[in-house]
């Protein structure tokens, strides 16, 4: 899965990371599979009464197929499921999904000025969303 991080932007998360993060209480991992198999993975936690969407990736060749969506539907619905009341995620700046997002009604609620970084060393902004969980 690595090639569903795109190098220009020098995404945190490393697959030690992402597997380490998966020890933690809370923790939960959503698959997708396609055609050609494992097409996206999303990594999510509750805390409390809340949940964080903290990573979703799809692999380039299943992009414009309905997976982003899909995971994402998935991961509300296991919020649902685990009675959180309110899902948050954050996003760069310019990143496609936003668009995803918002049709899945998340509303934007914050902004971090040049809290990315990417690898030639450029700043984008992190923009903050969350939506409740009816």
């Amino acid at each position: 899965m690595r090639e569903a991080f795109d190098a220009r932007f020098g995404e945190a998360w490393t697959p030690a990371q992402c597997l380490g993060m998966l020890s933690l209480p809370g923790v939960w991992l959503t698959l997708a599979e396609h055609d050609e198999g494992l097409a996206g993975f999303a990594l999510s936690r509750s805390v409390m009464d809340e949940g964080e969407l903290l990573l979703i990736a799809t692999r380039p060749a299943a992009r414009g197929r309905g997976v982003g969506g899909m995971l994402l539907r998935s991961v509300i619905d296991e919020a649902r499921r685990r009675t959180l009341s309110r899902l948050h995620l954050e996003v760069r700046a310019g990143n496609a999904a936003v668009e995803l997002y918002k049709r899945e009604g998340f509303a934007k609620v914050g902004e971090r000025p040049r809290y990315y970084r990417g690898r030639a060393g450029e700043a984008f902004d992190a923009h903050s969303y969350a939506r409740t969980i009816p």
